[in-house]
């Protein structure tokens, strides 16, 4: 399956050549008929020679449609691009060409129309025409096909440069991660609402449910169904990427979605409102691109206002690659590698385009550095060291929704458990742990989950039940005279006065004692209050007061209420008014606080 944009000057043939390969006019509406010009987007489908399937995203030559030739060029796979033997290279040709190139495509034809009412000078002087302006772009070499759609001259010949410009073009991948930008949306009545637009990442399959990324706040994130899907105007079970498909959805209504909206299964995105970026500024921008413009990006079919930051000591000069922040008005399902085209509103002029980086930048801008190309494109390996480098310890899952899917192979030999690190980041953990220990043993309980996966494999360490300590360590902390004194004094703890403060914050950490608003308790203290709550309750179910627990435990209200808060936070009890009710944890602190 493929999907081929037209792309040229207005009035220079794209949609009667559309009409004229396919039988279908891809013009929809009665102003376009009217008016002789294509004013959205058309769509229309053939099967060429070799039985290949082929549809065609027909979009519009005028400037003052752009925004909508660009919400149809995301997502082809190669382009016609149509310049009239009549006319010759035209400004809205230049325009067309240099956003194609900046999309990152790589296959296209060009087709110089109208042949059959040029004379033989005008013809050379736009085959000329066209070959100096393709020069250095993706058309550079591309085969030129003469045509004439009304006098059907040329045709045949088109149909078999299609085929042999397709058989070169690789197929879009699947990575089991569907994605579709809504280019149009409709109702069809008995059926409901209906989207149109060019599936890419996965396959979709009927009754799948689908997560709606919306530009109207009220309908985003809404979770659809699938009831019926089709392809060239015939009914299937399961789209394939690369195919131009309209979903008939199921739970949400037509004009509650609109194009730039996108289609993506739950869980499988990371929606992103701030992406870092290359940008190509195009030479022949008479400034230098700044904060300071009125900024439109163009991701996908949609069309977005954002604001752009330089991550570089200087403005972006015509010609150069830099990097930027952008700033979206909302989150969208992004991944290193889209292509962008970036316009400047105030001037209605398209500035640059290029390729996300990152869709979670964590750096601040003063210190991003995610240009990671090579040869003008995104180097996959490189920038996903970079994501992984810049974060130290990143989930496996969370990395796919970062990096993609083709990261696996290359951050293999970081994965530690469920995480992926960075080898320095793994080895400033177990630095930390070493200085950790070098104090005292610690317990494995109070350790995080990073440096418990870091001891895995580390040398130079022991793990004696729940104790992580050096070789030959003795346990210093666990005989502390602190800790006996407040043993020794369970319900009138002495106060840590003398008491070095690094030991005592060391003895919270291992777990060896317990403190509430400025009261120490040894843990035997905890466990003892635990077993005299039981029997108050078994005494009094509905709950027991303050003063019952304070006489039994022959304490004072001083004491009584920090070891009281203490039970609270444990969910051994549960304060309701005046009483201390049965907490829903009781087991799990019992287990802790008595071993």
């Amino acid at each position: 399956m493929h999907v081929i944009s037209t792309a040229g000057h207005v009035d220079h043939g794209k949609s009667t050549l559309v009409l004229a390969l396919t039988g279908t006019d891809p013009d929809r509406f009665a102003e376009e008929k009217e008016r002789g010009l294509t004013i959205d987007l058309g769509f229309a489908s053939m099967t060429l020679p070799s039985g290949r399937q082929v549809s065609f995203v027909d979009v519009p030559g005028h400037v003052r449609f752009l925004k909508n030739m660009l919400a149809g060029v995301g997502g082809v796979d190669a382009c016609l691009f149509i310049v009239a033997a009549t006319e010759g290279w035209k400004p809205q040709s230049e325009e067309h060409l240099r956003i194609l190139d900046l999309l990152g495509l790589k296959q296209g034809l060009v087709v110089l129309t109208k042949v059959g009412i040029a004379d033989e000078e005008s013809r050379e002087i736009a085959l000329l025409d066209i070959e100096d302006h393709v020069a250095g772009t993706f058309l550079e070499g591309a085969k030129v096909v003469a045509v004439d759609s009304m006098e059907r001259i040329g045709l045949e010949e088109l149909r078999h440069s299609l085929d042999e410009m397709l058989q070169q073009t690789p197929p879009a991948p699947d990575h089991h991660r569907p994605r579709l930008w809504i280019d149009r949306t409709f109702t069809i009545k008995g059926a409901g609402a209906v989207v149109t637009g060019t599936l890419l990442g996965g396959q979709l399959t009927v009754e799948d449910k689908l997560l709606l990324v919306s530009q109207q706040r009220e309908a985003r994130n809404s979770e659809v169904r699938v009831r019926g899907i089709q392809t060239h105007d015939r009914a299937i079970e399961t789209a394939v990427p690369g195919s131009r498909v309209a979903l008939n959805l199921v739970g949400i209504g037509a004009a509650e979605m609109q194009r730039g909206d996108v289609l993506v299964q739950a869980g499988q995105w990371y929606q992103s409102d701030t992406f870092d970026a290359s940008l190509s500024v195009l030479e022949s921008l008479n400034h230098d691109v700044s904060r300071r413009g009125a900024y439109v990006a163009y991701l996908g079919s949609g069309e977005f206002p954002v604001r752009v930051r330089v991550l570089s000591t200087h403005d972006l000069l015509p010609g150069e690659t830099g990097a930027v922040r952008v700033f979206l008005p909302h989150k969208l399902p992004l991944l290193p590698g889209d292509y962008f085209v970036l316009r400047e509103f105030g001037r209605a002029e398209t500035a640059g385009g290029g390729q996300v980086l990152d869709v979670a930048p964590c750096l601040p801008a003063s210190k991003a550095q995610p240009l990671c190309l090579s040869d003008g494109q995104l180097d996959v390996a490189t920038n996903t060291e970079r994501i992984v480098k810049e974060r130290g310890w990143v989930k496996a899952e969370e990395l796919r929704l970062l990096a993609g899917e083709a990261v696996a192979a290359m951050v293999d030999s970081w994965a530690v458990g469920d995480w992926i690190v960075w080898p320095q980041a793994l080895e400033a953990t177990r630095q930390g742990i070493q200085e950790l220990l070098s104090e005292s043993p610690v317990d494995l309980a109070t350790m995080d989950e990073r440096q418990r996966i870091a001891l895995e494999g580390m040398e130079g360490v022991e793990i004696e039940g729940s104790l992580v300590r050096l070789p030959g360590q003795i346990d210093n902390l666990a005989q502390h005279p602190y800790l006996q004194a407040l043993a020794e004094s369970l319900f009138t703890p002495p106060s840590p006065e003398g008491v070095d403060r690094t030991e005592l914050r060391a003895m919270l950490h291992r777990g060896l004692l317990v403190e509430s608003s400025g009261v120490f308790f040894a843990n035997q203290a905890v466990a003892a209050a635990m077993e005299v709550a039981e029997e108050l309750f078994e005494q009094a179910p509905q709950g027991f007061t303050v003063a019952a627990i304070r006489e039994r435990l022959s304490t004072s209200r001083k004491y009584i209420m920090p070891l009281l808060e203490i039970l609270d936070s444990q969910g051994i009890t549960r304060r309701q008014g005046d009483l201390r009710t049965a907490g829903p944890r009781q087991a799990e602190a019992k287990a802790k606080f008595k071993n």
